[in-house]
């Protein structure tokens, strides 16, 4: 597996998850740390994990998908916001809204293009989404750019276990698709009542 790490330049490093379950809606610190991208080196799946700092204990650990879009938080040049459909660190699976932010404006870049870089490794490379069957073949190359906050190592990963859950995944990436045109099309309705709305009252006016 080759590890894309970020290293922590700061404390105030921190994880974010936003819970909609409670009334108002909420954003709540899950944790600060290190947080890594981890490639295998056979199936070119991509993972985000973070673990919290002094206690190590896992606070994200989910598939990168070529979908996937970091936008930014408005007001803030270091920090960033993505959803994901499953979160193998939360005791139960749901889709989640995660925000990471970063101590100063030059590690949330970093951390922008790292990330880019390993949606096109997966949308390119990985089987799942690539449809390319001859994985045991292949040869990983690593990045030869220098850079002062990224660094390769390699280690291994239970290869049966990855394959499960970016196929379970995909699979919810579809029907997550399925559901956000829905939404749309519902948002799309609605915007257009209220411009009828507005055009009634004009015309009563």
């Amino acid at each position: 597996m080759i590890k894309i790490c970020l290293r922590k330049k700061s404390r105030l490093d921190s994880l974010l998850v936003y819970i909609n379950v409670v009334f108002p809606a909420e954003w709540k610190e899950r944790g600060t740390g290190e947080v890594k991208l981890l490639r295998h080196k056979i199936k070119n799946t991509v993972r985000v994990v973070m673990r919290r700092d002094k206690t190590f204990k896992i606070c994200a650990n989910h598939f990168v998908t070529p979908w996937m879009e970091l936008k930014p938080i408005c007001g803030s040049d270091r920090a960033w916001v993505w959803s994901v459909l499953a979160d193998y660190a939360d005791e139960q699976l749901k889709p989640e809204l995660l925000a990471i932010r970063f101590a100063n404006a030059e590690n949330a870049s970093v951390w922008k293009e790292a990330f880019e870089k390993a949606k096109k490794i997966v949308g390119s490379e990985c089987e799942i989404y690539a449809g390319k069957n001859d994985m045991d073949e292949k040869h990983v190359e690593s990045d030869s750019e220098p850079s002062s906050d990224v660094s390769y190592s390699e280690s291994t990963d239970n290869e049966e276990q990855a394959k499960k859950q970016t196929g379970n995944e995909s699979l919810k990436i579809r029907n997550n698709e399925i559901e956000t045109t829905k939404n749309e099309q519902d948002m799309d309705k609605v915007s257009k009542e209220l411009e009828d709305l507005q055009v009634q009252d004009a015309e009563e006016k």
